[in-house]
């Protein structure tokens, strides 16, 4: 497999992965920490860390609206437990 394909497939995974995460907002990210060892604000990290690996200006709350699918507050007034 070249590496044009991989980065497509693996884009296309993360980007399943959010949607996942966004149409099942009852799974918390404790939930997913003490289950899979990271979660929505790790994603956030890495998101935000990649960005700035590229030289992409991002902070650390634009970068969590992508990964929650809104801005982190509504998402925290309307799904956190």
């Amino acid at each position: 497999m070249d590496q044009q394909t991989q980065t497509e497939l693996e884009a296309a995974a993360f980007r399943r992965l959010l949607a996942h995460l966004q149409d099942n907002t009852d799974v918390q990210n404790i939930d997913l920490m003490n289950l899979a060892g990271f979660c929505r604000n790790c994603l956030s990290k890495w998101y935000l860390a990649a960005a700035e690996e590229k030289g992409v200006e991002m902070d650390y709350d634009k970068a969590r609206e992508f990964v929650y699918g809104m801005p982190y507050s509504e998402w925290k007034e309307k799904y956190q437990k």
